[in-house]
């Protein structure tokens, strides 16, 4: 799995919190991201995002809107490291959810870790009564592409020159979570 797909700039609105619970399998942790997270994420950020990585100040202010509870953010981690981490915004939850990050270390990829990512963030997203997930993927990363595929998402198109470094135009892919009855 590759590393880049990622909303540039998330912007946020304020709702009620989601507190997902952490998984485990065998040394490995998904678990929500932590203040003391902002380090190691703000130096991956660095090396796998390059131009289009978040400043430390913008990783702070999505950790407080997480906390805040319009969207939540999970780092994945062993005994000893952060081995990937990701996020999702979906609002009052009665629209769609759009996915904001995933990552994984290189040396951690095309393990399956990115795929538990995003499997528990369609979970909380389901859970919040979302209709979709939403998400823009660099046109060239094709191994995010077939990971997103392989959950279900379709290309509904193409957002022209949407990163800047480098300039490349973006997938949109979405999810269906299915119709929800609003009046139960």
């Amino acid at each position: 799995m590759t590393a880049s797909c990622r909303r540039p700039g998330a912007e946020a609105a304020q709702a009620r919190p989601m507190s997902p619970a952490s998984r485990q399998w065998g040394r490995l942790i998904l678990r929500e991201m932590r203040a003391e997270d902002l380090p190691t994420l703000e130096r991956l950020e660095a090396e796998l995002f390059g131009g289009e990585s978040w400043s430390r100040a913008l990783l702070e202010a999505e950790l407080a809107q997480a906390q805040a509870g319009d969207r939540t953010y999970l780092v994945l981690t062993d005994d000893e490291q952060i081995l990937g981490y990701a996020g999702l915004w979906f609002g009052d939850g009665r629209s769609e959810a759009d996915l904001l990050t995933i990552a994984t270390v290189p040396a951690a990829r095309r393990q399956g870790l990115g795929g538990l990512m995003l499997d528990a963030l369609v979970d909380a997203a389901r859970d919040r009564g979302c209709t979709a997930v939403l998400l823009e993927v660099r046109a060239s990363n094709a191994g995010a592409q077939a990971l997103y595929r392989g959950r279900g998402f379709v290309e509904l198109g193409r957002r022209r020159r949407y990163y800047q470094h480098p300039a490349e135009d973006a997938l949109v892919m979405r999810l269906d979570l299915g119709a929800r009855n609003r009046f139960v």
